[in-house]
């Protein structure tokens, strides 16, 4: 049964540029891809800025297959998981699946649970599903944004 999901994809190493436009043209069942961004680290150490997207999906990909894609792109990439939230090659979280909640952590839980905190994850999402943004979600006034166009 096929649903729609969401992925988000960022990237601070490199040609993040083409780190992203490497792993959205490998993943399946894509639908849509939201605007390029450019984004202020949140959290971890210090480091430099993030190109971050969102993509919505149309599949039928359970989420363990999802976040099985979502390691896939990022070897791919040679992400080196070295520190939490540190700099990174690619970084693709599961965010949503329409109708689906899971809770195994630590390794997934849909909906993501930082996600709503996030603008570098909010806007984009806004840009491809409105109807998913929480009526009452602000953007966080210390977390800066930056449109830059599509991919």
């Amino acid at each position: 049964m096929s649903r729609r999901a969401f992925l988000a994809l960022g990237s601070n190493i490199g040609e993040r540029a083409e780190y992203l436009r490497t792993a959205v043209a490998e993943l399946p069942d894509l639908v849509a891809v939201s605007p390029l961004y450019e984004t202020d680290p949140v959290g971890g150490p210090e480091q430099d800025l993030f190109l971050n997207i969102v993509v919505e999906l149309d599949t039928d990909l359970t989420a363990h297959q999802l976040l099985g894609v979502c390691r896939d792109r990022e070897a791919a990439a040679e992400r080196v998981r070295v520190e939490r939230w540190g700099p990174r090659t690619l970084d693709v979280d599961v965010l949503w699946i329409d109708g689906e909640t899971v809770d195994d952590p630590p390794e997934l839980l849909v909906p993501h649970p930082r996600m709503f905190e996030r603008a570098f994850v909010m806007v984009p999402l806004a840009d491809l599903a409105p109807d998913l943004l929480p009526a009452d979600w602000v953007h966080p006034a210390d977390q800066p944004i930056r449109k830059l166009g599509d991919l």
